[in-house]
């Protein structure tokens, strides 16, 4: 009798439990979203808006001084597809990429690794390291212009030290994009070192001694241990820095004057500046703009698809 009593009084008192716990996280979610609604509401205004808009626009042919706009359809994309310019822009912009952001990885990489030791000086080597990406993009393409310059920088003025010969930097065709590449790694490998930095201090010091019991040298434990346990770190990096590099627009601007020598540096957000303010086609640059995110969304998705499930084992 005393068992069929407590039964009933159980199927009570778990809904009571239920609602009790319910409650305090419902009022914590509204808190929550309370603080997050000046953010989404911002960016509802000044971004998702934006955005719509620049995706509507890609339909209609539109010059910027003229008051009205035409509606065209897919003439813009079709055009876009037999344009040589957009995909010598699109090469360009990819191989600076697929540069930047792997070297951009291993020297951060490198670098978070040796700043992590215990080192004198560690934390000032750690400032020194990160103090470049502080830099804005127009004082860092004036630096390395000058430090890239064919008669008076100082790299070929090394160069020449060493008897070696000097190298166009900047105005050969098959260098420009490895130099505006190497000044972008300097520039920018500092943000990856923190975010790397975090990551291995994150890694308990128990999975280093297992490692070292068994009997493992110094790239056993990096291949087996620290590797592993870094990719959701390492997959955070490459994806948030393929974004990055895919709109590139400074550095080559800057420091090859448009894109030069010739297109040889043309990126696809250099080709959507003169299309839009320059040659005044509004609807066009919509489009470069609208097949440049389609394209950078394929490849945010195949890195999570490729590199997300191991992050995740």
């Amino acid at each position: 009798m005393a068992h069929s009593d407590t039964i009933p009084n159980a199927a009570i008192r778990a809904p009571r439990l239920q609602t009790a716990r319910f409650v305090p996280r419902l009022r914590d979610t509204l808190v929550a979203y309370t603080f997050l609604l000046p953010f989404f509401v911002l960016f509802v205004i000044f971004v998702l808006k934006g955005v719509i808009y620049g995706v509507q626009l890609s339909f209609y042919n539109w010059n910027i001084l003229a008051p009205t706009h035409k509606y065209i359809g897919l003439a813009n994309f079709n055009e876009l597809i037999n344009d040589k310019l957009w995909w010598t822009s699109l090469s360009n912009t990819v191989f600076f990429a697929v540069l930047t952001v792997a070297g951009t990885t291993i020297v951060a990489l490198v670098t978070a690794m040796a700043v992590n030791q215990r080192l004198v000086g560690r934390d000032l080597f750690r400032a020194i390291f990160y103090a470049p990406s502080l830099l804005s993009v127009g004082v860092v393409g004036i630096i390395w212009s000058w430090m890239l310059d064919s008669d008076f920088g100082m790299v070929n003025y090394g160069l020449k030290l060493l008897g070696l010969p000097t190298v166009s930097w900047l105005g050969d065709a098959h260098a420009v994009i490895p130099s505006l590449s190497l000044t972008t790694i300097w520039w920018g490998f500092g943000f990856p070192m923190l975010i790397f930095l975090a990551g291995l201090q994150n890694i308990s010091e128990t999975f280093y001694e297992a490692a070292r019991m068994d009997g493992a040298n110094r790239w056993q434990v990096f291949r087996f241990v620290t590797f592993p346990l870094l990719r959701p770190t390492l997959l955070f990096v490459t994806v948030t820095g393929f974004i990055s590099q895919f709109q590139v627009f400074g550095q080559p601007y800057i420091m090859t004057a448009g894109g030069g020598p010739g297109t040889a540096s043309y990126t696809v957000i250099i080709y959507l500046f003169q299309t839009a303010w320059r040659y005044l086609r509004a609807g066009y640059g919509s489009a470069i703009a609208v097949g440049l995110a389609v394209l950078m969304i394929i490849l945010t998705l195949g890195q999570f698809l490729l590199f997300g499930r191991r992050a995740d084992e």
